[in-house]
């Protein structure tokens, strides 16, 4: 069964094979908080139920949260919660960015998971509100009016636990754009937050065209990742279809694999210093760090020339026929 994620101006993951990897991903456990702060009708908390399931854990000891604009989609999500038997998933109304609903004590509430795909390039996402943000959320800067992306990130880092993980789908954009989302990724690269950047196939949900990636940020890091970050190209494995495209099962466990791995992957993945990515001005663009180009096969100049000579004089040869039989026919003296 395929679920929509809406929020706030309509974003949305209806491609589940999305969804699967993001979970995949996360790896989310038994007895942890898992939140999904633009959570639409959703697909992505039921998923990770799902999945805890499948590893042998109990999905009545798992603690489900999300919070959701559109109180239409709202109260989709709460059926969708119902008829899943998570009758203890909080599911709160109230813009993320504006009204953050999930607070305790006056402070945001933490999490061990935090997974979602907000609206790309969200055009009044409220940065005059975040502008005196009493939760602190937007240290590293703001985003500007009208690309939201970075500022639900931003929620989201907030929200993560001591040893939290997130997975979100961005839009490429904030990858590579200057100004104010070049310092906030300077901020969240310095603070060694961002352990994985992945770059999907186009086409994968109804309704944009936009490249999408997935960033992976941990607040704890184990060492061996420490100070880099992992690129994966894997925009060119996925299913075509006539309208959309799709992640197929081997494409999900290869980019799961390879992620868990964490080392270079020939074409495919690269582990890249944080120095490296200094020196490119914190530019995140994937194309940067994995070269996926073709190697031209190695051209031998001297068998060329032997092979344009065969040729030149096999001219010669037909050319004398030629004259031959035009000489014999009377066309030529």
């Amino acid at each position: 069964m395929q679920y929509e994620s809406t929020h706030a101006s309509g974003g949305s993951c209806n491609a589940w094979g999305v969804v699967q990897l993001l979970v995949a991903l996360l790896q989310p456990e038994e007895g942890m908080r898992i939140c999904d702060p633009t959570v639409g009708s959703g697909g992505m908390l039921i998923e990770s139920v799902h999945y805890i399931e499948a590893h042998g854990g109990n999905a009545k000891n798992v603690s489900l949260y999300g919070q959701e604009k559109n109180l239409n989609t709202w109260s989709i999500c709460k059926m969708n919660m119902l008829l899943h038997g998570l009758v203890d998933a909080q599911i709160v109304k109230g813009d993320t960015i504006r009204d953050p609903k999930l607070v305790d004590h006056g402070e945001l509430m933490l999490f061990d998971r935090v997974i979602a795909n907000p609206p790309f390039s969200l055009k009044g996402w409220g940065r005059e509100e975040a502008e005196h943000d009493p939760y602190g959320r937007f240290k590293y800067g703001l985003p500007p009016k009208s690309y939201g992306d970075l500022a639900f990130v931003q929620h989201m880092v907030a929200t993560l636990n001591v040893t939290g993980r997130l997975g979100v789908v961005m839009p490429h954009g904030i990858l590579f754009r200057g100004n104010s989302e070049q310092h906030i990724r300077q901020g969240l690269l310095e603070d060694d937050l961002i352990d994985a950047v992945i770059g999907l196939p186009p086409n994968l949900f109804y309704g944009t065209g936009i490249p999408a990636a997935i960033l992976i940020i941990r607040k704890s890091k184990p060492e061996s990742h420490r100070h880099r970050v992992l690129f994966i190209e894997a925009s060119r494995d996925f299913q075509p279809g006539k309208n959309q495209n799709s992640l197929r099962p081997e494409d999900i466990a290869k980019i799961v694999d390879a992620y868990a791995a964490y080392q270079d992957v020939e074409k495919y993945g690269r582990v890249v210093s944080l120095e490296e990515i200094r020196q490119n001005e914190y530019n995140l663009n994937i194309s940067r760090y994995v070269d996926t180009s073709e190697e031209q096969e190695e051209v031998d100049i001297s068998v060329l020339i032997r092979e344009l000579r065969q040729l030149e004089v096999e001219r010669d040869e037909l050319e004398a026929k030629m004259y031959g039989y035009l000489k014999e026919l009377g066309y030529i003296d």
